[in-house]
């Protein structure tokens, strides 16, 4: 059992006693969790290499900071390495109340997630730490995320001492925003780092965001206000008869230069170069504006206006030829590329993606990141309450569409990077509230590298090549899609039939079984979602 290798690797060797010098941090309520002290020694205490190596079977990275590795993550981050030691001499400086039982909650019902529980609470009580563990279920936002009347003093509406979860994020300011006042349920306010939110969401400028997500990681990590364990990796797979002729890797969620329309892949057994794949529809296709890059139209047959590398770092334009962004930040326009077509043969104009623009402005679950680039818009309040019958801010002249924002918005070409605009006369008369019951999404036309062919909903999908497409026509002869979500629980079933070329999965436990098959490539890739734990800082009920 994974557990009891954990305990007998992890708590037989106790580290050598580190001497702490005389901290000056003090708890700043009676909460004994507001002392630094308290949460280094939760941090020290725990020996995530060994449940990286253990409870994870080596597919996690063991995360310092609460980005992922990178240009806009220091290196100096403190590390926290397991050290129950000093956990204990923390402790013993700060005051710790031994008969203190923590209250740890959880939302995942996974049997990892299960044996992580198991271990932290071992490895709390190794350092004199009672921590009691138990699932959140039903709503779980409202056990969780209700924030405090007073940001500043408390109490928490929270009762919880600890919560393991996760922070994914598409932007990077995501990490952060939620340190912007009154927003945290556990933490009593911070006015720097108040500021520092607003430095990293009000430019457009990277070297201005990089020095905010510097100084904000130095304060989380230095003050322990959340706890990092890990980065969850995703995983793309490939079948030995894919060949990608050098084109990038990249976080496979979302939209980047894949190259796809030059990958190659050999004939099968009728002499056809086909691909297979999953990610296909089971009974619609889905509106490319929310999960942005997850389902296999939303990459292969749709273009955004603007082209991202494997990083999410916008790099230039797909459909646009240029693009400007103004010095105030407050104007972006962009000029699409002469002679696009949709996959029907009709062009491809600025008022199809002035209407996407207005329409991805009104539909209810289009993309956060998106959404809030679309909110500042100006007019964009107005429109979406249908008191006015355009977006004020958006306009088009022959092939250059100009966006006019109330306020910056630093996301503006991350965002363009991610959007793919549609046909705006297939949706005539459909509210766009309503999109997704449109007809088109039983066969939508797109304007990406290939075009949907066959639709056989619930069983597969065929795409082909589009000949037009303005990169070139791609090499693949025909692509098959199998019905799957997020997680596609048939992959290992395709993947032994021959019948799974190219995907991706998140599912740590569906890599070994890809791994030992001799014709089958995983290639783990780091993407922007940590696992950690959040620490109770406030009063409430339960202390």
């Amino acid at each position: 059992m994974q557990f009891k290798k954990l305990i007998a690797v992890g708590l037989a060797a106790l580290m050598s006693t580190t001497a702490i010098g005389a901290a000056l941090a003090q708890p700043i309520n009676e909460n004994p969790l507001s002392d630094p002290r308290v949460r280094k020694a939760i941090a020290y205490a725990i020996d995530m290499d060994t449940i990286i190596e253990t409870i994870f079977e080596g597919q996690a990275v063991r995360a310092v900071g609460m980005l992922p590795d990178g240009p806009n993550k220091p290196t100096d981050l403190i590390r926290y390495d397991y050290d129950p030691d000093k956990a204990r001499a923390l402790l013993a400086e700060a005051g710790w109340d031994s008969s203190r039982e923590l209250d740890m909650v959880y939302y995942y019902t996974d049997q990892a997630t299960a044996d992580l529980m198991a271990a932290l609470q071992a490895y709390l009580a190794d350092v004199g730490i009672t921590m009691n563990y138990r699932l959140v279920e039903g709503d779980v936002a409202s056990q969780i995320s209700v924030v405090p009347d007073d940001p500043v003093n408390g109490p928490s509406k929270v009762t919880w001492d600890m919560l393991y979860g996760a922070r994914a994020a598409l932007a990077l300011q995501e990490y952060f925003n939620r340190y912007a006042y009154g927003l945290k349920p556990m933490i009593p306010n911070i006015p720097r780092m108040n500021e520092l939110v607003a430095k990293v969401n009000g430019t457009t400028d990277p070297e201005v965001q990089r020095e905010g997500y510097f100084e904000m990681e130095h304060i989380i990590n230095e003050n322990v206000y959340q706890i990092p364990l890990y980065y969850q990796q995703l995983y793309t797979y490939e079948s030995d008869r894919l060949h990608r002729n050098d084109a990038p890797y990249g976080n496979e969620q979302y939209n980047y230069n894949w190259g796809v329309e030059n990958w190659t892949i050999d004939p099968d057994a009728s002499g056809k170069a086909v691909l297979y794949t999953n990610a296909g529809p089971a009974q619609f296709f889905e509106v490319p504006w929310q999960n942005l890059g997850i389902w296999v139209a939303n990459k292969f047959a749709f273009d955004t206006v603007l082209e991202a590398d494997g990083a999410l770092t916008p790099i230039g334009g797909e459909m646009a030829d240029s693009y400007e962004i103004s010095e105030d930040g407050l104007t972006f326009s962009f000029t699409l590329k002469d002679g696009l077509t949709w996959h029907d043969g009709e062009p491809i104009t600025a008022a199809d993606v002035v209407w996407s623009i207005g329409a991805a402005a009104k539909f209810p679950v289009t993309h956060p990141v998106v959404k809030t680039t679309l909110n500042k818009i100006e007019g964009a309040d107005a429109f979406i309450k249908g008191e006015a019958d355009s977006l004020a801010g958006v306009s088009a002249e022959g092939n250059t569409v100009t966006i006019k924002f109330s306020t910056i918005d630093p996301n503006v070409l991350l965002t363009f990077s991610q959007f793919a605009p549609l046909p705006a006369k297939y949706f005539e008369g459909v509210d766009p509230v309503t999109l997704q019951q449109a007809p088109f999404w039983q066969k939508p036309i797109g304007s990406g590298p290939f075009k949907i062919d066959e639709v056989v909903m619930n069983d597969y999908t065929t795409l082909v090549p589009f000949e037009s497409y303005h990169k070139g026509a791609p090499k693949i002869e025909q692509i098959i899609a199998r019905p799957s979500s997020d997680n596609d629980g048939n992959l290992l079933v395709n993947a032994q039939a021959r019948k799974a070329d190219f995907g991706y999965t998140k599912a740590a436990g569906d890599v070994p079984g890809l791994e030992a098959l001799d014709y089958m490539h995983v290639h783990p890739i780091d993407i922007p979602y940590t696992r950690m734990l959040w620490i109770n800082q406030f009063p409430h009920p339960t202390n």
